[in-house]
């Protein structure tokens, strides 16, 4: 059976991994009240309300792509202020 969990610290050591000068996404993450979740599509840690939109809190920059051996696919979205937007597990995706 599959865990219905996932770490926040799972992503921090694909971070490290994959993508070891990024030390601003692993403090990010380690400041981030949310440890943990229920396996979804998506997980927001930001509103994505009105995206892009003068006033709204989510300003697109960039996307981080991580691979996970069992999750597959992780992208992280990157705001111009460089808070973690949101994280996206393409493998819980459903057509």
């Amino acid at each position: 059976m599959q865990k219905t969990e996932f770490h926040i610290e799972q992503i921090i050591e694909l971070i490290k991994e994959q993508e070891p000068d990024r030390l601003d996404l692993i403090a990010e993450l380690e400041k981030s009240e949310r440890k943990k979740w229920i396996r979804q599509p998506y997980i927001y840690f930001v509103s994505g309300e009105g995206p892009n939109q003068p006033g709204s809190e989510w300003q697109f920059d960039e996307s981080i792509v991580l691979e996970h051996e069992t999750e597959g696919t992780i992208v992280l979205d990157i705001l111009k202020d460089g808070r973690i937007g949101g994280i996206e597990f393409l493998s819980q995706i459903r057509d």
